[in-house]
């Protein structure tokens, strides 16, 4: 299946076990991300930030050094507890050899601390670099990160999910939007796909025909 397809299947059974005002709230949180936050966010044109983050074994990562080689795409997801982020990360891992093949280098980023950004490449066999972005000092730098509601800390701890815990940040109730970009050599955004419903994802096979095209031109 597809990425798109892969989602669509778990998103509807999640209607089925998610309770109805737990998903009431969820859906009134994108709404009001679609009319804030969908402003702010970076988009195709704009210069991207620098990123420089720790990997998942500790060792600092310069996206400004792999872009000396080719492109860089850059994937900002929410952490690994998120079952929507391993399906998309699986994906992107499965098309690897053909987004290097076309010159391509692939990062994700997290808010979570280095040793569940470990955790979260050894569950789904990753191969590219993940990064921990603690403090989201970078997602906010792209314009994608949110402050909770009272009512949205609410469905998280329905969820038995401890964001501030799993982002290493006390009382800190924040998320990046999952974003996927593609950075071009000169430091130019050329693909965003920032859709704030967090059960939308970019597919790679989208993003690998925007780094053939890109190819084929130069």
């Amino acid at each position: 299946m597809s990425l798109k397809e892969q989602l669509a299947e778990y998103r509807a059974g999640w209607y089925q076990r998610v309770p109805a005002e737990r998903q009431a709230i969820m859906a009134r949180h994108i709404e009001q991300l679609r009319g804030t936050i969908a402003k702010t966010m970076l988009k195709v044109g704009d210069r991207a930030p620098a990123i420089l983050l720790e990997n998942a074994k500790g060792a600092t990562v310069d996206v400004g050094t792999l872009l000396k080689k080719g492109p860089v795409i850059v994937i900002f997801y929410r952490g690994g507890w998120c079952p929507y982020c391993n399906l998309e990360l699986r994906a992107y891992q499965a098309m690897l050899s053909e987004f290097a093949a076309a010159g391509a280098s692939l990062v994700a980023i997290s808010p979570e601390k280095p040793d569940d950004t470990l955790s979260t490449a050894e569950k789904n066999a990753l191969a590219f670099e993940v990064l921990s972005d603690v403090g989201q000092k970078v997602g906010r730098a792209f314009g994608l990160v949110y402050e909770f509601t009272e009512e949205l800390k609410r469905a998280y701890q329905g969820f038995n999910l401890d964001i501030p815990a799993r982002n290493g940040t006390p009382d800190e109730w924040a998320l990046p939007v999952a974003a996927t970009y593609i950075i071009d050599r000169d430091g130019r955004i050329i693909y965003a796909y920032t859709d704030v419903d967090y059960r939308d994802r970019a597919d790679p096979r989208d993003v690998l025909a925007v780094l053939t095209k890109k190819a084929v031109a130069a």
